[in-house]
């Protein structure tokens, strides 16, 4: 398939900033600049971007898309994580079958095409010692049938250990050799190598500390490092993680990852809040990476990670949704958004500039993913672009127009989104997707988690 976008008001670019125009062809972009000539040796389909800007798709780095069907639970609108947890994704665990997770998965990447993502990585951890190969094999699904990137970052917990979520809510968690057993069958399965692959798998225990032994995670590092794999976990989204750590290990929660082969170029965490001084070093020491999830840190009223030190430190940054539970929302648009403002109003207007912020949303997040052709508009690379409708009234007056969906935030209208090459939206609409149906399969599962 071959396509020519032509006339959009202005490009995010490293390679070529003045560009209108570029040329898809084989699911590359293949040329770039202004006044392109239709091609003449071959078919291509002429899309006229006029009032649009055009960005790289963004990469979300940390979701749970089981969770798009468990937002705004009265019980826990005004809990913290730990009992959180408890209120919400534990108790409902146990209840999501295959067809529910079908369609909290397209409700996610639906959220996430809409706000102009191209890619998500999936903490997925619904895994326990009955688990039924099914309910991974929907996310997958979901993820073909829409046709968005898929990183499923494969959660284990094989302790029941100190989230009491998991013993409050009877879930048994799985055996190492079925953690080990399971992730190859994925692995040979789904997992593709290359730089522009549409399916990957990440070894991703759901905590360090909570839930995983020092041997198992061991185990687990050097099954990664083995075949090629990345490494994800969520550390330090609240200050209890360095409570348990030093209370079950004699030993800060950034030196037991350490201890446990779990920091390194392969690995990121999600959150990273509360890292002091000694965490950030080790991590920019290491090549350990943060996915930064503004949102549902302020949700939860888990506090701010220090991403600005961070960076400063050299550690790369990305940015995040995480789960719909604890943001209402799977929009990586707001994410960046929220990132840009919040460090301004801790460390001054000098904190965070708008290119730097998408840069953490595209590039970086590519970059940390191993999918080292995207992110990046520039020939030669992957054609996973969105085209952003400016022509509107809320966005009329921005003397910025390329930057305007960043700083102007939600809602945005996308005219075109493509992934690989391929119209994943297509003059509005997504393609795959009756907004219709989903919306009420979507308020069935509801209604059955409540019933279960």
């Amino acid at each position: 398939m071959a396509y020519l976008i032509k006339h959009a008001e202005a490009v995010f670019s490293p390679s070529q900033s003045d560009a209108t125009d570029i040329r898809i062809r084989d699911g590359r972009i293949t040329e770039m600049g202004r006044d392109l000539r239709p091609a003449t040796d071959y078919s291509e389909t002429q899309i006229d971007a006029r009032g649009c800007v055009v960005w790289p798709g963004l990469v979300n780095t940390h979701h749970h898309l089981a969770q798009s069907v468990m937002k705004g639970v009265p019980a826990a609108l005004n809990q913290g994580l730990g009992d959180w947890l408890s209120s919400v994704p534990y108790r409902f665990w146990p209840k999501v079958t295959p067809q529910l997770m079908y369609h909290a998965a397209r409700l996610g990447l639906y959220e996430l095409l809409r706000s102009g993502a191209t890619t998500c990585a999936d903490h997925h951890y619904l895994y326990h010692d009955t688990t039924s190969p099914e309910l991974e094999d929907a996310v997958w699904q979901a993820a073909d049938e829409l046709g968005m990137r898929l990183v499923l970052c494969r959660g284990t917990a094989t302790e029941q250990g100190s989230h009491q979520g998991m013993i409050d809510n009877g879930i048994r968690p799985e055996t190492l050799d079925q953690v080990l057993e399971r992730l190859e069958q994925t692995r040979g399965r789904y997992h593709q190598n290359a730089g522009d692959a549409m399916r990957k798998l990440v070894v991703a225990p759901t905590s360090l500390i909570h839930s995983s032994s020092p041997d198992g995670l061991r185990v687990q590092a050097s099954y990664a490092r083995e075949m090629g794999l990345g490494m994800h976990s969520h550390l330090l989204e609240v200050g209890f993680d360095q409570q348990q750590a030093q209370a079950k290990y004699g030993k800060s929660a950034i030196d037991h990852a350490e201890s446990c082969d779990w920091l390194g170029e392969e690995v990121w965490f999600a959150h990273l809040v509360h890292s002091d001084a000694h965490a950030i070093e080790r991590l920019a020491a290491t090549g350990t990476r943060i996915s930064h999830c503004p949102t549902s840190n302020c949700r939860l009223g888990s506090g701010v990670a220090p991403v600005i030190a961070m960076q400063q430190a050299g550690i790369s940054i990305t940015l995040g949704v995480d789960g719909s539970a604890s943001a209402e929302s799977g929009s990586m648009l707001q994410e960046l958004n929220l990132a840009w403002l919040l460090h301004r109003a801790l460390h001054g207007p000098s904190a965070t500039t708008l290119e730097q912020v998408l840069t953490w949303g595209s590039r970086n997040g590519a970059q940390l993913l191993g999918l080292h052709d995207v992110g990046e508009l520039s020939v030669g690379m992957a054609a996973d672009l969105v085209l952003y409708d400016i022509h509107q009234p809320r966005f009329a007056g921005v003397h910025t127009p390329l930057l305007a969906p960043l700083m102007c935030g939600e809602p945005v209208s996308i005219k075109y989104s493509f992934i690989q090459g391929k119209p994943a939206i297509s003059d509005g609409d997504i393609q795959g997707l009756d907004e219709a149906e989903l919306t009420t399969r979507v308020q069935e599962s509801v209604q059955q988690l409540l019933r279960a």
